[in-house]
């Protein structure tokens, strides 16, 4: 494909949405047909809009092959779903976004990769936590309270910090973690076989599994079978534990699992080459 084609592909692709997006009813019927084909009243009903204004959105899209007409139903064609498909991903993306813009205007998102970025949707139910100046470890609490409430851990630690190796290890000790992973970068882990408490308490324990790797880790990510939490840097590289994003949905620990998965298979396959 030559730089021209891709060029009209994208400008074509952006009329396309801009026809959409820049109708609401044309958007809305898209997603009222996503699930199951209807007929006007029930598209009516849904919409509480009046049955002209709903025909002309109707034919506009059929018109263009969004959608087609089995009698008195309308459904989506194949084209109509992928796009209604990506529309609605689009609108939770943007709620997840807008939820908690502090915490994603705020951060470095490098750690993220572009296809995770595009997945916010499945964080759409997460909460976002910051201290206060009146409780400084208020984020941070939080995040104390929530591994201690699971026995399984998936860990992608960029930082050395004492404070949260202390809570682990005393979880390890009384035996409410019974299976630790943890993803940490060589020159940290270098560091941590340096202190005799830390090797033997955490690096040599039967129930912890650490993962080296020589990436420069700007993401600090913990999931569970119950919970997820992310924490990120600065822009200016500094790590932030003052705010976070918790969640314990299904969708966002599926995400985590995922990000995890990506760290793991990426670093497997540059080492290969």
């Amino acid at each position: 494909m030559t730089a021209d084609t891709a060029k009209n592909n994208n400008t074509q692709e952006f009329k396309n949405v801009k026809y959409l997006l820049t109708s609401s009813m044309r958007t809305l019927i898209l997603v009222v047909l996503y699930d199951n084909k209807k007929n006007l009243n029930e598209i009516r009903n849904e919409l509480q809009k009046p049955s002209a204004t709903i025909l002309h959105g109707l034919k506009e899209l059929e018109e263009n092959n969004l959608i087609k007409k089995d009698r008195k139903y309308y459904e989506l064609t194949s084209n109509g779903y992928l796009l209604a498909t990506n529309v609605i991903k689009l609108i939770e993306n943007w709620h997840s976004i807008e939820k908690n813009k502090l915490f994603w205007n705020n951060h470095d998102l490098s750690g993220i990769p572009e296809n995770f970025l595009n997945k916010l949707y499945l964080l759409k139910d997460a909460q976002f936590i910051s201290s206060t100046t009146s409780d400084l470890s208020n984020a941070f609490n939080k995040y104390v309270e929530l591994i201690s409430t699971s026995n399984e851990l998936t860990i992608i630690l960029p930082i050395y910090s004492e404070n949260h190796f202390k809570y682990l290890i005393k979880q390890l000790k009384n035996n409410e973690i019974t299976q630790l992973t943890i993803l940490i970068n060589t020159k940290i882990l270098q560091t941590m076989k340096q202190s005799r408490y830390l090797k033997k308490s955490l690096i040599e324990n039967e129930n912890v599994r650490i993962i080296e790797t020589e990436k420069n880790l700007k993401i600090f990510l913990t999931y569970s079978p119950d919970f997820m939490a992310l924490t990120l840097f600065f822009k200016d590289n500094h790590y932030d534990d003052s705010q976070i994003i918790i969640a314990t949905d299904k969708s966002a620990i599926k995400w985590s699992k995922e990000l995890f998965k990506h760290y793991m298979e990426s670093d497997n396959n540059e080492r290969k080459e």
